[in-house]
C-alpha cells in the first residue's frame, strides 16, 4: 500500500510504501463498532452510588394502619415505590464495565480503521515531526498552513517542544503510535503520522 507523503504546504510529494496487513485491510464495521465499545466502556469509571431501603434515610414507623383507610397497604417510607424510598437494584461504585477484546481482535481492528482512513484520504505520512520552540501559536500556524483543522498526529518518539506547543489546540492531539486507540482515530477527520510512526506501527502489528 502507497501512503501520501504530504509538506509543510500540504501537498503531495511523494509515497511511503507500507504494509498491505495494515493499511489495505477490508472494511469490518462490526469489528471496529465492538472495538470502539469495549474501548470506551473500558474507560468509564464506577463512581455512580444509589442507596438500597436499608441505606435512605427513613423511619421504620408504617405510614398509616393495615385496613381502613382506602389506601394501599403501606409497610415503611423506604419502600422502592415510594418517592425518596431506596432502589430495588442500584448503582455502586464496585460495578464492573469493562469488556475484553482478546489481543488478535484488537490488532485486526485497528488495521481495518488503518486502512479505511487510506481509503477516505483521511491519513497522510510526514517526514517528522519537530517544534523549535514551545510555542502553541508557531504550532497553530505550521498546521494551518498544512491546511489541517481537527488532526491527530502521531509520532515514534513524542518532542517536548511538539507536546507543549499543541497540548492547548482544541482540535488538535499529539501521540506516541504506541498509544493509539480506536476512539482517536475515528474521532480527529485527519490522521498524520511521521515515517517512523509507521514503521513503528508495523513492527507492533504485523
Amino acid at each position: 500500500m502507497e501512503l501520501k507523503i504530504i509538506d509543510a504546504a500540504g501537498q503531495v510529494s511523494g509515497s511511503l510504501n507500507a504494509s498491505d496487513a495494515l493499511f489495505a485491510r477490508e472494511y469490518n464495521e462490526t469489528l471496529v463498532h465492538q472495538l470502539v465499545t469495549a474501548y470506551l466502556a473500558n474507560a468509564r469509571s464506577a463512581n455512580r452510588a444509589q442507596k438500597t431501603r436499608s441505606e435512605v434515610r427513613h423511619s421504620t414507623k408504617k405510614p398509616w394502619r393495615q385496613k381502613g383507610t382506602g389506601r394501599a397497604r403501606a409497610g415503611m417510607s423506604s419502600s422502592p415505590l415510594w418517592r425518596g424510598g431506596g432502589r430495588v437494584f442500584p448503582n455502586k461504585p464496585d460495578e464492573n464495565f469493562t469488556q475484553k477484546v482478546n489481543r488478535k481482535m484488537y490488532r485486526a481492528g485497528m488495521a481495518t480503521i488503518l486502512s479505511q482512513l487510506v481509503r477516505d484520504e483521511r491519513l497522510f505520512v510526514v517526514e517528522d515531526l519537530t517544534a523549535e520552540t514551545p510555542k502553541t501559536k508557531e504550532f497553530a500556524n505550521k498546521v494551518k498552513q498544512m491546511g489541517l483543522e481537527e488532526v491527530l498526529f502521531l509520532t515514534k518518539e513524542l518532542n517536548e517542544n511538539v507536546f507543549l506547543s499543541s497540548r492547548n489546540l482544541n482540535k488538535v492531539l499529539v501521540l506516541e503510535a504506541q498509544e493509539i486507540d480506536p476512539y482517536s482515530l475515528l474521532r480527529f477527520k485527519k490522521i498524520v503520522l511521521t515515517r517512523e510512526a509507521v514503521a513503528c506501527l508495523e513492527e507492533l502489528w504485523v
